[in-house]
């Protein structure tokens, strides 16, 4: 199996190549983006009401201060990354967005820790061979929660660099070699290859 890409796994899923390098990187990435994400909502009481603990929800109703967090957790209605809302008043898409950020954020949250721990643990369950290469082989949901994952890392990247869907930001993809930027760019780009290659698989 050639390496730097994700490959249709036999029998459904899909496997890559890995060498020590890159496994530590990807595992420090996602690291790095556990503790950006902080904890998700703890687990209820077994003797909790479902419906009353979901009517209970106290989520944060302002959208983060931190780019990369804003990128992660947008506001539903207007604002960046929002879906915006033609000829309603700010104020009302701004009331609607606190509420749906209230009853929701802590869920997305969780989901987002828990990819990004399904994707640690995976790689924590690797064991390079005599050529320094392991072969990863997702299955399952595991495929679901890479793609979340990696998503996740290049949101967070391009906020980090100020890459925007509006901004060419071609530059950046020339930067020379002594640029501090340069190692952030070329982890955005491979994070970038590998989520194309899974996203073919499935």
């Amino acid at each position: 199996m050639s390496g730097g890409h994700f490959e249709t796994l036999k029998g459904g899923g899909a496997a890559i190549a890995l060498d020590e390098i890159e496994i530590s990187i990807l595992r420090s990435l996602v690291v790095q983006l556990l503790e950006l994400i902080g904890p998700g909502e703890p687990e209820p009481a077994e003797d909790a009401d479902p419906l009353a603990a979901l009517f209970a929800s106290d989520g944060p109703t302002e959208p983060p201060a931190d780019p990369a967090l804003a990128r992660l957790f947008p506001d539903a209605y207007g604002g960046p990354g929002g879906a915006g809302d033609e000829g309603v008043d700010p104020a009302e898409l701004k009331a609607r967005s606190a509420e749906f950020r209230r009853f929701t954020e802590n869920d997305l949250r969780t989901r987002k820790r828990e990819d990004a721990l399904a994707v640690v643990r995976s790689l924590d369950g690797l064991t390079p061979a005599g050529d320094g290469a392991a072969v990863l082989e997702l299955t399952g949901e595991l495929p679901l929660r890479w793609l979340g994952a990696l998503n996740d890392l290049r949101l967070t990247i391009a906020a980090r660099l100020e890459i925007t869907e509006d901004d060419e930001s071609a530059m950046l993809f020339r930067l020379p070699d002594d640029d501090p930027r340069k190692p952030m760019v070329m982890a955005y780009l491979w994070l970038g290859g590998l989520q194309e290659t899974l996203i073919e698989t499935l």
